[in-house]
């Protein structure tokens, strides 16, 4: 703060704030106020017949001010909405002492600042729903001006518009920007909704480790760090599905969490380096179970969400009343493309890929290239929710193999809007075959894929003592959030997305260094 620039509008916030304090106004008091009303209902529930008018202690920032002489008006903004503040000097300041009025709220209050406000209900002139006040708290100065949008001609200028902004100093973009908060208000209401409808099945909500000695689970490179005390490197997770197992191994019948992950791979639009995903794990069940299961979810989240199933995401209305098609991947490649991927070696897929232009790397296995066919001509195409089944299975190494196909595994990828929403699969409870999978993940990483999976010894001690028959799916919150909330950017659902340091941070975090 001490070597910080200050603007001139900055010196004159600590000035006001200075002022105050000569007064005998503390701007950062430490007493409760007490609220007894917000914007919204005070608004829903106001009758012009009450009598008399009802009385409310109401609290939030100052977002504008209309200094008329002795009767002015202000807008406040709560956690719900904003509502019109009637200020009159006699009211508000009875007797000879009008400085409270004169010079504390006309001169020492600015945008920004939190005050609380007690007066009765009323109805202007005009028509707005408004309140007098009778009495004006100052609850906390703000030292930075609000980036407040102004109109002039019928245009918006100094708007809090560039993303990069927004995102870095989201406590600003919510005060500022209407609708943000309600983003994350449905993104709550949407674990919660999940959440209801895994409790009422039964399924029990855990918590498994983030810091984990091998990153398994999934596919992904993962961010490495060393624990001193047991000289070990550890490593954050990139999945929580081998815990999950774990547990089901141990008897429970059905478990999920919502899991933050995090992944030390490539930042873009629909991307984050941490991330949330739930994962579910229920026993006796199989992967055509879970798609039932997940459609039915996904039809009542949007349902407790919206109010509706259908959303509108771009140009694209995506509705997702159940069922959703279901198609094989070997049928999705042949209709995009016009080739068959069953029965096909390496040799041959790499061969295609480079014949259609699909970028590949020498390191990739057969698994990788037909993931490679189906994200660069396939997956972007599905729109409407649609069950893409049946993997090959050098795509699926912790996958049951199916039991009608055995170059095949039973999963399901979920896609909606182009992307995979959903992974599921009937799980590979079988230690002989689990290990036989792990030991060729580690023959792919030989080969220089760093995204290969770990033998996790452990996990198959576990599954050594026996796993019931298991259907597992894990699905992405954020991607969802962005469903379900019209988003194209994952950044806009979540409150605080990862960012490069400030170019003036960073230039600091230089000098320092060098000296």
């Amino acid at each position: 703060m001490a070597n910080q620039e200050l603007s001139e509008q900055e010196i004159v916030r600590r000035n006001s704030m200075e002022a105050m304090r000569e007064r005998g106004i503390d701007p950062y008091p430490a007493a409760e106020y007490t609220v007894t009303g917000h914007t919204d209902e005070i608004k829903e529930t106001f009758s012009d017949e009450l009598e008399p008018k009802r009385e409310v202690a109401i609290a939030g920032r100052v977002m504008s001010r209309r200094i008329m002489g002795k009767a002015s008006f202000m807008e406040l903004q709560d956690a719900f909405g904003r509502i019109q503040v009637y200020v009159s000097r006699d009211d508000l300041c009875p007797g000879e002492d009008k400085d409270l009025y004169n010079v504390v709220f006309k001169k020492l209050l600015d945008i920004g600042d939190f005050v609380g406000v007690r007066g009765e209900v009323f109805r202007t002139k005009t028509g707005e729903i408004s309140v007098h006040a009778r009495e004006l708290t100052v609850l906390s100065k703000s030292l930075r001006p609000l980036p407040i949008v102004k109109m002039k001609d019928g245009q918006a200028y100094d708007a809090f518009t560039d993303p990069e902004q927004r995102y870095r100093r989201r406590y600003v973009d919510l005060v500022v920007n209407k609708g943000v908060k309600d983003i994350f208000v449905k993104r709550t209401r949407m674990f919660n909704s999940m959440r209801e409808y895994f409790n009422s099945h039964g399924y029990l909500e855990v918590d498994t480790p983030i810091l984990q000695a091998i990153p398994g689970g999934a596919a992904a490179r993962p961010f490495i760090t060393h624990h001193n005390t047991l000289d070990i490197p550890l490593y954050l997770r990139i999945a929580n599905e081998l815990y999950l197992k774990r547990l089901i191994v141990g008897g429970f019948d059905g478990v999920y969490e919502f899991s933050r992950n995090f992944r030390n791979e490539g930042m873009d639009r629909t991307h984050n380096p941490e991330f949330t995903c739930m994962e579910i794990y229920v026993a006796y069940k199989d992967y055509n179970w879970m798609m039932s299961f997940t459609e039915k979810m996904l039809e009542k989240i949007a349902l407790d969400v919206n109010g509706t199933t259908e959303v509108k995401v771009g140009d694209n209305v995506i509705s997702f009343k159940a069922p959703y098609p279901r198609i094989t991947m070997a049928e999705a490649i042949l209709s995009k493309t016009g080739f068959d991927i069953t029965g096909k070696s390496e040799e041959e897929l790499r061969a295609f890929c480079k014949e259609a232009g699909i970028e590949v790397e020498p390191s990739m296995g057969k698994g990788k290239l037909i993931d490679e066919i189906f994200g660069e001509k396939c997956e972007g195409t599905y729109i409407q929710p649609t069950f893409i089944i049946d993997y090959p299975i050098e795509m699926s190494p912790l996958t049951k193999r199916h039991r009608s196909n055995p170059e095949l595994t039973e999963r399901f990828e979920l896609m909606v809007n182009g992307k995979e929403l959903a992974n599921a699969y009937s799980e590979l409870n079988d230690p002989i075959d689990q290990y036989e999978r792990f030991v060729e993940q580690m023959r792919l990483a030989d080969k220089g894929d760093d995204e290969a999976m770990i033998i996790d010894h452990d996990f198959i001690r576990a599954l050594e003592y026996g796993m019931p028959p298991t259907s597992g799916m894990g699905i992405g919150m954020d991607r969802l959030a962005m469903l379900l909330t019209g988003q194209t950017t994952i950044q806009e659902v979540l409150l605080f997305p990862q960012m490069r340091p400030e170019k003036k941070q960073a230039q600091a975090e230089e000098t320092e260094a060098e000296e």
